[in-house]
């Protein structure tokens, strides 16, 4: 049986990504592997920098947070919009601005002077990242028309997003640990100005031949709504639940992105079209990335506590501890997405490596103060980089496979934001409970050296627990929700089931 979800107008024009032989397109996937990884690396790759900068600049402990949270608020509230605006105005043209302007607002974080500004450049980043991240995405989608290349272009996005958080780990550490905290940012000069000059010599393609107006209303509910979500979870880990700095914008949030969702039911041009929405694998592959992002937390964040606490690791032996799962992550990505998925289908493939990382995350929780990194840590990093490789690549090929290309970037927008979301609740979750976890520990015992010791290994288990059980929920969801049989995308962009 053949079961269609979509086809695009015929009347829309579809701007290829890149014209040309194979080869071409395969260094179109270069140019755009670099600037995702320059947005992907830097949720992380300035968290390492951070005690630095606070003594450079002299800004206290309570606005630290900020030099995180600025980017991810500026990132995680306007990606629809960003990706909104690559359909209306052209996917090279988008990717081209985002490219320019991320590097320029890096270069003004690097050189800040003070406080304010560093954050301002690290708002600015996460502008200009809102455009270029599902603007990027849909020149792959665009670009990449044959089924096994296109597997294989995926297989590398997909892997780039899994593991760009361990990459800004290693990085991060060796720029802080050999040159300074702010090359941390300056290092995305040199990333941008690679996938500039490859954007300007090999994207083809201008604005659609015909083109909606922009959905202000929309654009402004939205990005309301994910302002709120974003930062009413940031401020879960500043205050408790009960706060009305925490529930307040959640609950605003929630309220404001239904008044959305509604809008979008009404208006002729509408943000985010339902119809991206609709198509039950989409729907599942849009879940799997928010939970697996939020998963992934415990790991990077947690796992770099425990290792530089706990065993003593320099930032930058700590970020080559994460390689060896970076590795079998993108190898086992090209794996599930040019041999797997397209043989059994995702419904028999993406559980199974929702489980696998659910089974590195509770074997984490073994680790003592008495644990080895070879015999102890490495191999549950292997099986959760395993598990993640099997997962993120098809999730995000399935969740922008078969979408019109004149909602390609509106799709790629829904799948930066899920991630977006996704690292914020697992941020706000997991923090919260590890730092209940500590504090009852200590409660109950003395405060000597060894208790506080143990107290941080009962936070990060707490912390590896609640990450297995949202990747174990997750491979409920995913059996139950995606369909049986093979996945294919035509090259006019339907979808179709093989069964």
């Amino acid at each position: 049986m053949t079961t269609a979800t979509y086809t695009p107008d015929p009347g829309v024009e579809h701007p290829p990504g890149a014209p040309g032989g194979s080869a071409r397109r395969w260094w179109v996937l270069i140019v755009i592997a670099l600037a995702q990884l320059m947005v992907v690396l830097d949720a992380t790759i300035v968290n390492i920098a951070l005690p630095s900068a606070q003594r450079d600049l002299g800004f206290s402990d309570g606005s630290r947070q900020w030099v995180v949270t600025a980017y991810a608020l500026a990132f995680g509230s306007l990606l629809l919009l960003g990706g909104r605006l690559a359909d209306l105005f052209g996917r090279k043209a988008v990717f081209l601005a985002g490219v320019v302007g991320f590097a320029g607002a890096s270069a003004l974080a690097g050189a800040a002077q003070n406080f304010e500004l560093l954050v301002v450049g690290r708002v600015l980043q996460g502008l200009f990242g809102a455009l270029l991240a599902p603007a990027a995405l849909a020149l792959l989608n665009d670009t990449f028309t044959e089924a096994k290349e296109r597997a294989r272009a995926f297989g590398v996005f997909g892997a780039i997003g899994g593991a760009g958080g361990g990459v800004g780990l290693l990085l991060g550490g060796l720029l802080t640990e050999h040159l300074s905290w702010r090359w941390t940012l300056y290092v995305n000069l040199g990333f941008a100005v690679l996938a500039l000059i490859g954007g300007v010599v090999l994207l083809t393609g201008g604005a659609p031949a015909r083109r909606p107006r922009l959905d202000l209303p929309g654009a402004l509910l939205a990005s309301a709504g994910l302002f709120g979500l974003v930062y009413g979870f940031s401020n879960a880990e500043r205050h408790d639940w009960s706060s009305p700095q925490t529930w307040g914008f959640l609950t605003a949030a929630v309220a404001v992105l239904g008044v959305f969702t509604w809008w979008q039911t009404r208006t002729p041009h509408p943000l985010l079209p339902l119809r991206v929405l609709a198509d039950r694998n989409r729907g599942a592959s849009f879940l799997m990335v928010a939970i697996s992002s939020a998963g992934m937390f415990g790991v990077f964040l947690f796992l770099t506590y425990y290792l530089q606490s706990s065993l003593g690791f320099t930032p930058v032996r700590t970020g080559v501890a994460f390689l060896p799962m970076i590795g079998i992550l993108m190898v086992v990505a090209q794996l599930s997405i040019t041999v797997l998925v397209p043989r059994i289908g995702p419904k028999a493939v993406i559980p199974v490596g929702m489980g696998m990382a659910a089974l590195g995350l509770a074997w984490l929780t073994a680790l003592d103060l008495d644990s080895t990194y070879a015999a102890n840590v490495l191999p549950p990093l292997l099986v959760l980089g395993a598990g993640l490789g099997l997962v993120m690549p098809p999730a995000m090929s399935l969740a922008i496979s078969g979408i019109g290309s004149e909602d390609a970037g509106a799709g790629s927008a829904a799948i930066n934001t899920m991630q977006q979301v996704g690292g914020a609740i697992g941020t706000a979750l997991l923090n919260t409970l590890a730092a209940g976890a500590a504090g009852a520990y200590l409660a109950d015992h003395r405060p000597t050296a060894a208790n506080v010791a143990q107290a941080q290994l009962e936070s990060y288990s707490t912390a590896y627990w609640w990450s297995a059980g949202l990747f174990a929920a997750g491979a409920v969801i995913a059996a139950l929700m995606f369909r049986r049989g093979r996945p294919d995308a035509t090259p006019e962009g339907t979808t179709v089931v093989h069964m």
